[in-house]
């Protein structure tokens, strides 16, 4: 199994459980989430428990909808940004990123990185916004939004920032 960590800081954000598309010249991936209910589960054994005296309502458990990228990875929602705020995140993010790579990672970086950039900024108003676990600042944002019709959320992450992990 191959698991995908946040180059900066760490943070566990994919696996290879989760099929990806690259977009913008691979500077992208494109991964769809799903929406899971996680928690109690029904379970009918047929018996009748008012008939036997017992409670009628049952176990008390709490059955929620999560969507499987964030619950897998306790990924932790962000306020949103306005183009300003992520023009401002993007150039600290590239500064910190560039540090971090070399050769023709970098160069391919360095000139695609600008194009993604522009790709994201239209959706901004319609994305949500995560970190991973340790919701460190400087970390790998991922965004996450509906594509048109959809009921299960699409997740952009940094293909650049992810870091490879055999388990």
């Amino acid at each position: 199994m191959l698991v995908y960590q946040d180059l900066l800081t760490g943070d566990e954000l994919l696996s290879d459980s989760f099929r990806y598309n690259e977009i913008e010249n691979g500077m992208l991936w494109e991964v769809e989430g799903k929406w899971v209910v996680k928690g109690a589960v029904d379970v009918d054994i047929g018996a009748n428990p008012s008939a036997e005296g017992g409670d009628e309502e049952g176990v008390d458990d709490q059955a929620v909808k999560v969507v499987d990228i964030v619950d897998t990875f306790r990924l932790q929602e962000q306020p949103t940004f306005d183009k300003k705020a992520f023009v401002t995140f993007m150039k600290r993010f590239i500064k910190n990123l560039t540090a971090k790579l070399e050769g023709e990672q970098l160069e391919l970086f360095k000139k695609h990185i600008e194009g993604a950039t522009k790709y994201l900024l239209p959706k901004l108003k319609d994305c949500q916004f995560f970190v991973g676990e340790s919701m460190h600042d400087d970390g790998c944002l991922v965004l996450a939004y509906y594509k048109d019709g959809a009921t299960d959320p699409t997740f952009l992450y940094f293909a650049s920032a992810l870091k490879e992990i055999k388990c």
